[in-house]
């Protein structure tokens, strides 16, 4: 886990969003499945300061672990990367119009959740953080000698 810093703060917002082509249409396949692997972990393009952790492209929908700042709303980066790949797939693959109309290739919305820290590791954090705070963790070196 890596902490990330911002102008007034520190962070580690890392989501696993997941999405599906409009009526979940087998059609992640193939050159498709490809192209869109590829550019999924190429988002820096549209936002800098997002980070993607792992992509995995099924045939019928997609999973994506990212790390999010947290001046971005979630659904605002993933509103940008659905209508950025949209477009160009529509694009690159004319054959996808055929079973998509109206500019349209994935469905609306998305599932999210955060990936954390399990519970028992953060009360281990916040009972030691008390402890340096109230003087009674001590220091104790052995240098072997």
């Amino acid at each position: 886990m890596e902490i990330r810093l911002s102008a007034h703060g520190a962070y580690h917002h890392q989501y696993h969003l997941v999405w599906i082509p409009k009526y979940r249409r087998r059609v992640l396949k193939g050159a498709l499945k490809d192209f869109l692997t590829k550019k999924l972990g190429d988002i820096r393009e549209y936002h800098p300061a997002v980070e993607v952790e792992q992509v995995s492209v099924q045939s019928d929908h997609v999973h994506l672990v990212a790390v999010i700042p947290p001046k971005y709303a979630v659904s605002a980066v993933v509103g940008t990367i659905k209508a950025n790949t949209s477009r160009e797939i529509r694009q690159r693959f004319p054959e996808i119009k055929k079973g998509y109309w109206r500019n349209e290739f994935w469905s609306v919305g998305f599932f999210s959740s955060t990936v954390g820290i399990d519970e028992a590791v953060i009360k281990r954090y916040v009972e030691f953080q008390e402890k340096v705070d109230t003087g009674q963790l001590t220091l104790q070196l052995d240098f072997g000698f």
